[in-house]
């Protein structure tokens, strides 16, 4: 990456970490523990990854960054929900996430349930706030954010990869779990920011939804990848934890070279969706790109 595309990444996870914090309860309002938990599991690093979709999506078409804070503020709400009850003992029983106790480690369990729980419907609290576009409009970010985490996005994915725990699983029946698991909030992050451009051309649209669709089963192709290779100090959670837990991954199930491969297929098709755009599109090109080679 170019030194200004870090300096242009920087500036708008340091962007949407601000909106968090403004809209995240003060940790000495009461109940205090939950809001401290709560704060914890938002406020605690990471790439801002899917808040990053949502700006860039936005450069591609010259919305101003004010128009998107919403979206990307709700987006990364409910991928730390996720992340904590993914962390849960009923679920991964993970001790560590980027670098720091999971929140059920460093406040106990039901702490930890109910923190997610109160983030999910902030997100939609957020969104319904949201007065920079018509109401139409904000049905639609609503209706979309929703489905991404459901039963037909990425709660019915997590449900699928527990049912899949020490099963062979196809490429297709595979990559179906990716994309509900993981690729469903990525494709709303993106098609987040399409919803809020005036007068969208149907191919562009359908272009941004290929785009985001093919990185979103590369991501967790990735992630798999990062289990495997990565280093727990690095990638800030235990790794090998997929192998221990019996996990259906792509290199456990098709090997670590298919897995390299299927990913530079994924992040070829993604970026030919986006020739459309040309220039316009180029941050949401390298950040696709950074995205697959990320080391965390």
């Amino acid at each position: 990456m170019s030194s200004s595309f870090e300096d242009s990444l920087a500036a708008y996870a340091g962007r949407v970490t601000d909106r968090l914090d403004a809209v995240l309860p003060p940790a000495d309002t009461e109940p205090t523990r939950l809001h401290e938990a709560m704060r914890y599991a938002v406020l605690n690093g990471g790439k801002r990854l899917r808040p990053l979709l949502v700006y860039t999506t936005g450069e591609c078409l010259r919305i101003d960054p004010g128009l998107l804070d919403a979206p990307a503020t709700a987006v990364e709400l409910i991928h730390a929900f996720s992340l904590v009850h993914d962390d849960l003992p009923a679920m991964d029983d993970d001790d560590l996430r980027r670098g720091r106790p999971t929140v059920h480690k460093r406040f106990d369990e039901a702490t930890a349930i109910l923190a997610a729980d109160a983030l999910q419907p902030l997100a939609f609290s957020v969104l319904a706030s949201f007065d920079g576009a018509a109401s139409e409009v904000r049905v639609r970010l609503l209706r979309l954010l929703a489905n991404a985490c459901g039963s037909i996005g990425m709660t019915g994915g997590q449900a699928l990869d527990l049912g899949a725990e020490g099963s062979r699983l196809g490429a297709e029946q595979l990559e179906h779990m990716f994309a509900l698991k993981t690729g469903a909030l990525i494709r709303a992050s993106v098609l987040s920011a399409s919803l809020l451009a005036d007068g969208l051309e149907t191919p562009k649209a359908e272009a941004l939804d290929g785009f985001a669709r093919a990185i979103g089963v590369a991501f967790q192709i990735r992630d798999d990848l990062l289990d495997v290779e990565g280093e727990t100090r690095i990638i800030g959670k235990p790794a090998g934890s997929d192998e221990r837990n019996h996990k259906a991954t792509y290199p456990s199930l098709f090997g670590v070279d298919a897995s390299r491969a299927r990913c530079k297929e994924l992040l070829a098709k993604g970026l030919g969706h986006l020739d459309v755009f040309s220039d316009d599109a180029e941050p949401l090109r390298q950040l696709a790109m950074f995205v697959i080679d990320r080391q965390a």
